[in-house]
């Protein structure tokens, strides 16, 4: 079959992409080697209770928030819920804790009042923040690290660490994380708010592949791309066979235009060998971000029984006195790692019914601490792991253990096996000060890239706003030929 474009991979990026080649007029194909169509942005089911894969919560859509504008040409509003998550997030070391909002005013008056001789420090780290510079100007100061930046204004170890409460949600060392990507994201959060999408994440993924398809596109799932067909300088088609029947015939289908939304490491495993080896080395000097691993939770009752009041909630260990202890901490044992908990039952997620409510465990982990591990002793670390939040998570909430009516570990492996992703990467290419970008690649015309690991990084208004930009390239290209 021809079509105007294939887009290779059906996570959000890709999605959105699509979709808005598809309003555009031009015939489009999705390839997706999972069952269902979103990445890391799906749901799935274990009897009465459904799970969140990968989002907490999303920054926006606020009024300056850019996804506004790709969520109304895609139909996306209206048609989908977006629930106001009501903070931003609890923080608790030992016996320090505090409740960080999302309104950024509230957030350093609260922050002041506890530390009243950072107030300097304090409101240098918003104004960063509400006024970031996206990348470093010529001749001024290169981009440095959020480690160092925040060393730089402020003295208190423990208003650094309630500030970093959340870094899990874009790295995971601050010393080696550029302040300009986290002053973008961090910044939007304070500057938009942030939401849960009704029903779960599952719902924005399924209603952008129906777009795509109401507008003549296809969506094709259970299926593997194991070649880019490229002659001269131009991707002239795919194959793909269909995902655990090897034996099945190959399809072939051309395109005048290659959208990867799949992990740009992986690629050159699929594109012809002198190609893969030039990306390979485009590629040379990024590095792969982290991994996640995450407890799903389904529970008999609401938390709020229980005297839980709070969204998400992130957890640092009191072995955790400074910003240099995080790196470390987050390859440490389980019993004393540092984690998120996310109680989705204190709004109306449209993830259980009845009396039930689901939540989620999430910390930074690493494919090479499960890669190596047999079978049984694969399953009987995870098991360890989640008994082991289980009884952290009751000595914050009496009686939540009586509360678990199921319990669920998906790891780094996990996360490779339904995304592809190098190392089970969640956020594609770790964002470290100077990191170069790779939106396009030259040798290949036609090629776009339109995932966590391109231009806009990863989260999910990375990747949506990264699919957007992506067919913005590709229309304007088209329309220069």
């Amino acid at each position: 079959m021809r079509y105007d474009v294939i887009v290779i991979g059906a996570g959000l990026g890709g999605l959105t992409a699509g979709a808005k080649l598809a309003r555009e007029g031009m015939k489009v194909l999705v390839i997706e080697q999972h069952s269902r169509p979103g990445g890391c942005a799906t749901t799935f089911k274990r009897g009465e209770y459904t799970f969140e894969v990968g989002l907490h919560e999303m920054d926006g859509p606020g009024s300056r928030d850019v996804k506004n504008r790709i969520f109304s040409e895609l139909d996306v509003t209206g048609n989908v819920e977006f629930l106001p998550v009501p903070e931003f997030y609890r923080f608790i070391r030992g016996d320090l804790a505090v409740t960080v909002p999302h309104d950024p005013q509230l957030a350093a008056e609260r922050l002041t009042g506890m530390f009243p001789l950072e107030k300097e420090g304090i409101d240098r780290y918003f104004e960063h923040l509400l006024k970031p510079v996206r990348k470093p100007a010529a001749g001024s100061d290169p981009d440095i690290t959020v480690g160092a930046f925040l060393d730089s204004i402020i003295k208190n170890d423990d208003l650094k660490l309630i500030l970093l409460g959340n870094l899990g949600y874009f790295h995971d060392d601050p010393y080696s994380l550029s302040l300009a990507y986290y002053s973008i994201a961090q910044g939007s959060y304070y500057t938009n708010g942030a939401s849960f999408i009704k029903g779960g994440s599952q719902r924005l993924s399924d209603h952008l592949a129906a777009y795509i398809i109401r507008h003549g596109g296809e969506v094709l799932l259970n299926h593997l791309v194991t070649r880019i067909t490229v002659r001269g300088n131009r991707a002239t088609g795919v194959t793909c066979r269909k995902r655990n029947d090897p034996a099945k015939s190959p399809i072939e289908s051309t395109a005048d235009e290659i959208v990867v939304n799949s992990a740009i490491p992986a690629l050159t495993e699929i594109l012809p060998h002198d190609y893969g080896e030039l990306l390979r080395e485009e590629c040379g000097g990024l590095n792969t971000g982290a991994s996640l691993l995450t407890v799903y939770f389904g529970f008999n009752r609401p938390l709020k029984e229980l005297g839980h009041n709070y969204y998400s909630v992130f957890i640092y260990d009191t072995t955790v006195k400074s910003q240099a202890d995080i790196a470390s901490n987050n390859r440490d044992n389980f019993s004393r790692r540092s984690f998120t908990f996310v109680d989705y039952g204190q709004v109306d997620s449209g993830l259980a019914s009845g009396a039930n409510s689901v939540g989620a465990v999430c910390c930074i982990d690493y494919l090479s601490d499960w890669e190596h591990l047999g079978r049984e002793e694969y399953e009987r670390k995870k098991d360890y792991v989640a008994k082991t939040f289980i009884e952290r998570l009751g000595k914050l909430i009496p009686g939540f253990e009586d509360a678990v009516g199921y319990y669920e570990v998906g790891t780094p492996l996990t996360v490779r096996r339904y995304t592809l992703n190098p190392g089970g990467a969640v956020y594609g290419f770790a964002q470290n000060p100077g990191k170069k970008t790779i939106d396009s690649f030259s040798p290949v015309d036609n090629l776009y890239f339109a995932s966590a690991w391109g231009k806009t990084g990863g989260g999910f208004s990375g990747a949506i706003t990264g699919g957007y930009l992506c067919a913005y390239t590709v229309l304007r290209k088209k329309a220069r030929r």
